[in-house]
């Protein structure tokens, strides 16, 4: 078990099981299927992500190095977690662009009933540590708790 300490953008606790990218998130081309065609598992629909292609993202610690891809990113999120089809939280190695939070923190104050925390600036470490599969507890005061 390892703790990691990051920088809470939307405040919340949550245990789930981690799928993992060291690649940056394209929030469209991942969850573009779901929203547009009803993927009811959530499957990350990015060719270009191996790590995560294929792999259902609903109700998982999403963890990633930042997000890429289009202006929409942030309308992408916040379309996620208002039709309860998101992770179950955001886990960022890096600090998290303009666009990944403001869809997160629109969600978070717009969304009834949804919480998906939101933590970034947890360091390269997080991010080599962590695994698919592993269980990972997000404390409200930005604590991520990794266990194996």
């Amino acid at each position: 078990m390892k703790k990691f300490q990051g920088r809470v953008i939307t405040p919340g606790a949550v245990t789930a099981e981690a799928v993992v990218t060291t690649q940056g998130f394209n929030t469209l081309a991942s969850l573009q299927m779901a929203l547009q065609f009803g993927d009811k598992q959530v499957k990350c629909g990015d060719q270009n992500n191996a790590e995560l292609h294929g792999k259902p993202l609903i109700g998982k610690a999403l963890c990633l190095p930042q997000t890429i891809g289009s202006t929409t990113g942030g309308l992408v999120l916040y379309c996620a977690c208002a039709m309860q089809k998101n992770p179950a939280c955001m886990l960022f190695a890096n600090h998290i662009d303009s666009l990944a939070a403001a869809g997160a923190v629109l969600a978070d104050v717009w969304v009834d009933g949804v919480t998906m925390p939101v933590i970034d600036s947890l360091g390269d470490e997080f991010l080599s540590y962590v695994k698919d599969g592993m269980k990972i507890t997000v404390s409200e005061d930005g604590t991520v708790t990794v266990e194996d």
